[in-house]
């Protein structure tokens, strides 16, 4: 096996060669988006390069209060994501419940694949932990935007539906208990495709990663198998809790709708 190739300056410079490409086409159709896709290319290098050379730090570190700071940045910042995509669309309980199902699904699943399943020693050991608290929560942050927006479409576009059944003597949790099920399908089915695809379709970002870096294809798979695993428990885990306790908060304690805003 051979070690990392390393990318000089000026090819990194040329790899924006496809940004410029991008940029013509926007132009010769007259999409007027040159600007955003601009804005994405300049924020996401800034980004990578502020967080390589705080990886550089906290991978010297080795502490656990270093390594766990960085873990709940990185869930926060996941949230303030979350809550700019719903804005006046989601009731303050919604959004606790959101908080809550970012912070137990991907830290939960998290604890246990360090320790049972790659059994890091130390089990936060950063050059493991926040690599793959990065896909969980990445991952997460799609399933729970997904499962939120899909319970407050619910709320919204089938209200009169869901009024009926409790007239009729339902209990909340029967009269949305249909919609339940389909927003978390909705919400877990981007995962469960990407794990179809993978392997004979493309081959994932961190699997090829190591063997650019000089590791066995076989351990590569062994590692991406059960990190896959692991992000769809967090995923499953925190659309979960969305479900389970994000539609009560569409009712009040009589058990009667309420209004998104209450």
């Amino acid at each position: 096996m051979t070690d990392l190739l390393a990318i000089e300056p000026w090819r990194l410079a040329a790899s924006y060669l496809f940004l410029i490409l991008l940029l013509i086409m926007s132009q010769l159709l007259k999409l007027r988006r040159g600007k955003e896709f601009l804005v994405a290319a300049v924020r996401m290098t800034l980004q990578l390069v502020m967080v390589g050379y705080i990886l550089e730090f906290v991978f010297s570190q080795r502490h656990i209060l270093v390594t766990l700071t960085i873990m709940f940045f990185m869930q926060s910042f996941a949230l303030v994501t979350i809550f700019s995509r719903f804005k006046g669309k989601i009731n303050p309980r919604m959004k606790k419940v959101v908080a809550l199902a970012m912070f137990i699904g991907t830290s939960v699943p998290l604890a246990y694949f360090m320790i049972v399943v790659i059994a890091a020693n130390p089990w936060y050991e950063p050059r493991f932990f926040i690599p793959i608290a990065g896909m969980t929560i990445g991952n997460s942050m799609t399933g729970i935007t997904l499962g939120t927006e899909r319970l407050a479409q619910v709320f919204q576009t089938s209200r009169a539906r869901i009024e009926e059944a409790l007239m009729l003597g339902a209990t909340p949790q029967l009269a949305v208990g249909d919609f339940l099920s389909d927003t978390f399908s909705a919400a877990i089915i981007p995962t469960i495709n990407a794990m179809l695809g993978m392997g004979i379709i493309f081959i994932p970002g961190m699997m090829t990663g190591q063997i650019l870096a000089g590791a066995s294809p076989l351990d590569a798979i062994k590692y991406q198998i059960v990190i896959m695993m692991g992000i769809l428990g967090s995923v499953a885990l925190a659309v979960f809790l969305i479900i389970q306790l994000g539609y009560r908060t569409f009712f009040n304690e009589r058990a009667q709708l309420i209004n998104n805003q209450e």
